[in-house]
């Protein structure tokens, strides 16, 4: 536990907070102050840029003005891999949310042309409240705790319920054969990023596919959906943003839901001796409030899921390994990810032998 403990410390650390700009990741100041000054009402410099500790993926920088701060998100320079860093699906999703209600930063414009700041990128409203990197909520009271897990449950079937063509998302993903496709995805930049053989892997890029279940819903899906991903209220236990949607789509909303019940399976909360006392619901409690929710009488096994997501996981931790040998990644731990994928491999192929699987 105490290893578990300096582990999440040491990543709240490393994501806490802002930095200088890395010097693969500066642009041109002058010109964002002059597309701002065009694009974003309201906006009056003069202007510093710094640039948040956090993010593997898309450099993400916090504008600092006199009347106000906001937060600007780009797509990183040098090689990408396909379909990945998609800003403007970011932009697109927020976009459309807002207005509903549902809690996420306010969007005030998306640039598409290079020759502004080396890629694209958009801008948003920088939302003031708290970050919870320790799932274990060490700071809080029972109580507190369970109000804190409950909201990010809710708010997670909230998007699930959203309807998508009412708010002009049709257009966001393809609504059927999500599992597969995702499968597929993850298996590619699995490969393109590759940089050890790992025979858990090849098991599961065989099995995976054949095995997928039937998707019997649609729903906007985050992707990434975990507690570091959302800003809470400063004071109340209520989520007032949902950050990160690089991921988002339309697809299989138990993809997103049982991602975000891997914490209950190999978390820093499944090891906890007593969830209960400790505030935090059980599994069988959040399934219950997912349900609930959504109008689900319950769900089918969840062992596939489980595995999926790992290997899943895999994939987003060899595009960092991936990058790191390409030498476009920048987080002071990017290089220390190797080992991960070897882990979360073996962990995804137990799930898949508890789901049927045979080596």
């Amino acid at each position: 536990m105490a290893e578990a403990e300096a582990a999440e410390q040491a990543r709240e650390q490393a994501n806490t907070g802002t930095k200088d700009v890395a010097e693969s990741h500066r642009f041109d100041e002058a010109a964002l102050h002059r597309w701002m000054t065009a694009n974003v009402e309201g906006y009056a410099g003069p202007l510093e840029v710094r640039q948040f500790k956090g993010g593997q993926s898309n450099p993400t920088y916090q504008l600092i003005t006199p009347a106000k701060n906001y937060v600007l998100r780009r797509k990183p320079p040098g090689k990408l891999l396909p379909s990945a860093h998609a800003v403007d699906r970011e932009y697109k999703v927020i976009s459309a949310l807002g207005p509903t209600g549902f809690p996420v930063a306010r969007s005030y414009g998306l640039c598409t042309d290079d020759a502004v700041l080396g890629t694209w990128f958009y801008v948003m409203d920088m939302v003031e409240g708290r970050i919870l990197w320790d799932q274990t909520l060490p700071a809080y009271e029972p109580a507190e705790r369970n109000a804190i897990f409950r909201s990010k449950i809710s708010t997670l079937a909230d998007l699930h319920n959203t309807d998508y063509v009412k708010i002009g998302l049709e257009d966001y993903g393809r609504p059927g054969n999500y599992m597969s496709r995702q499968v597929d995805r993850w298996t590619k930049q699995y490969k393109a990023s590759e940089t050890q053989s790992i025979p858990e892997v090849e098991r599961l890029i065989d099995w995976l596919p054949r095995t997928v279940p039937e998707q019997e819903r649609t729903s906007i899906v985050h992707g990434d959906y975990r507690l570091d991903n959302m800003i809470f209220h400063p004071t109340e236990p209520r989520v007032i943003a949902v950050l990160d949607w690089e991921l988002g789509t339309l697809g299989e909303p138990l993809a997103d839901f049982t991602y975000l019940l891997m914490n209950w399976v190999n978390g820093s909360i499944s090891q906890l001796p007593d969830m209960t006392a400790h505030g935090i619901p059980t599994m069988q409690e959040a399934v219950d409030l997912y349900c609930e929710r959504t109008g689900r009488s319950g769900l089918p096994d969840l062992n596939w899921f489980f595995a999926y997501n790992s290997f899943r996981l895999c994939g987003i931790i060899q595009g960092i390994v991936g990058r790191v040998r390409d030498g476009t990644a920048n987080h002071p731990q990017a290089a220390q990810q190797e080992e991960r994928v070897g882990l979360l491999a073996k962990a995804s192929w137990a799930f898949a032998q508890k789901a049927g699987a045979v080596a």
